[in-house]
């Protein structure tokens, strides 16, 4: 039985009047980070500097040259041990740049962030999709404002799977489990279950044996009937298994990702666009060839 009985369970979301089939092909989403601090080094906010809307601007446009169909933005590192940033100091970093992008790319803006109020003004400046690391389930917010502002917004939801400290009885069941509650809350306060899409949270509330444990059975998320965004993109389970740095983890990536849509994921959210979206490129010519 999926979470939601009684409903289609076409991979398809709508997002500003258009309808993507996320099972026709694998989708990609480039990641900007208007932070100071991100674990993978390309973080473009500095304090007191205002050129890195321009810089992401350039990052935008470059990422839907080489592929991207969704851009994600966010301007709070959620890296193991990053600093927590008020709600005024990620208002700052993210919405002018929301505001710029929105208007400057043809893709889909979606934007990183757990905090209704700040989702709320994102959308209101042109972002069409939230991108919650919470699940709808954030202990910042018990009153579970951000299924309202999705709801009454109409937008997708990205809900993540994440755990305040990584100890499992049956990590899986539990990731499933917590998923299903995400869409329930979500079901609660109007959000629509063919908005949602689920991400099993790879390195959030994970050691790295369950990192690889999730990716190992990543297909599990296909009984909630709901597309699924997978993001590896130079983690560290990646640089444990290969030991190797940040830098140096694009080919860890692409592999990571290739595995995940294997096993169901119909978005990879990635730093390394052109990359990457050559190789899902490749891997979905061989994976659909005989149904074209």
């Amino acid at each position: 039985m999926t979470a939601f009985s009684g409903e289609s369970l076409s991979q398809s979301i709508e997002i500003q009047g258009r309808i993507y089939d996320l099972s026709s092909r694998t989708f990609v989403m480039g990641i900007i980070n208007l932070t100071p601090d991100s674990f993978s080094k390309d973080g473009l906010y500095s304090a007191g500097s205002t050129n890195y809307i321009d810089q992401a601007l350039l990052q935008a446009e470059e990422m839907v040259k080489d592929g991207a169909d969704f851009l994600d933005v966010g301007a709070e590192s959620s890296r193991p041990g990053a600093v927590k940033v008020s709600e005024t100091e990620e208002a700052k970093r993210l919405l002018p740049a929301v505001k710029e992008l929105s208007t400057a790319v043809k893709v889909p803006i979606s934007v990183d962030t757990y905090k209704p109020e700040i989702a709320q003004k994102a959308l209101e400046l042109g972002a069409s999709i939230i991108n919650d690391i919470w699940g709808l389930q954030s202990p910042d917010d018990p009153e579970y404002r951000m299924a309202r502002v999705v709801a009454e917004a109409g937008v997708p939801i990205v809900v993540m799977h994440n755990k305040t400290e990584p100890v499992y009885q049956a990590m899986m069941t539990e990731m499933v489990d917590f998923l299903r509650d995400s869409t329930a809350i979500g079901a609660r306060y109007g959000v629509k279950a063919s908005q949602i899409i689920l991400d099993p949270g790879i390195g959030f509330g994970k050691t790295y044996q369950d990192n690889m444990t999730a990716m190992r059975h990543l297909e599990q998320l296909g009984n909630l009937g709901r597309p699924v965004l997978l993001g590896v993109s130079r983690k560290s389970f990646i640089g444990l298994t290969l030991d190797l740095p940040v830098s140096e983890r694009m080919e860890g990536t692409i592999a990571a990702c290739i595995w995940g849509v294997m096993k169901g994921a119909n978005i990879v959210r990635v730093h390394d666009v052109q990359a990457v979206s050559r190789a899902i490129r490749m891997w979905d010519s061989l994976r659909y060839k005989d149904e074209k």
